[in-house]
């Protein structure tokens, strides 16, 4: 890793007993790790425990606020990467209450930072999951990636060894996804250390 290595951070978005995220999460970071572009973070919350309820507003916007169950180590790790990737199912037509809340728990981490989207589901792959994930970060004014890997019927393309059985489309949309990832995180980089105009 060179001092301009950009971080990565894969999140796994699902934490429901018996979920498939980790499956789905792993390939992508080895897809990742191929590319070359980035240093990997594989980042599960079923790891840290952020209840639902969140305090008040203001002490989420402080340089540091105090966040239970681990998550004090939660925001330090989104903080220190350049671009995100989330890896999420689709659950009646949108994402897990679990990755909501590790979004609305963070403000600043996402601020000016590039996003992506691997998603898995049913017929949809979770597409539906990622249009309102889009929403969301915008608001946070991160910019989402327009290329998405997606897995419909995901239980028809991964064998037991959590390998796929037809990897070749699958992987050249992941090196699209990581190619605009890269292009955007190294503008945004570049753009957020550079001096804010009074």
């Amino acid at each position: 890793m060179t001092s301009t290595t950009l971080r990565l951070a894969v999140i796994i978005g699902s934490v429901r007993e018996g979920r498939f995220g980790p499956v789905v999460a792993n390939w992508f970071a080895g897809q990742a790790r191929a590319h070359g572009a980035f240093e990997i973070d594989l980042i599960d919350l079923a790891d840290y425990d952020l209840p639902h309820a969140l305090p008040a507003v203001s002490p989420l916007m402080e340089p540091n606020p105090v966040r239970p169950g681990r998550g004090d180590e939660l925001a330090g790790r989104l903080a220190a990467a350049d671009a995100f990737v989330v890896v999420t199912p689709d659950i009646n037509r949108s994402f897990p209450a679990s990755l909501k809340t590790a979004i609305d728990w963070h403000f600043t981490q996402w601020d000016r930072k590039t996003v992506g989207f691997v998603g898995y589901g049913g017929s949809t792959g979770g597409l539906l999951a990622i249009e309102s994930l889009r929403n969301v970060f915008n608001e946070l004014n991160a910019h989402t990636a327009r290329t998405t890997v997606i897995f419909p019927r995901y239980f028809l393309h991964f064998g037991p060894d959590g390998a796929l059985n037809e990897p070749a489309e699958f992987e050249q949309s992941a090196s699209r996804l990581l190619d605009q990832l890269h292009w955007w995180a190294t503008a945004l980089t570049t753009a957020r250390h550079e001096a804010v105009p009074a």
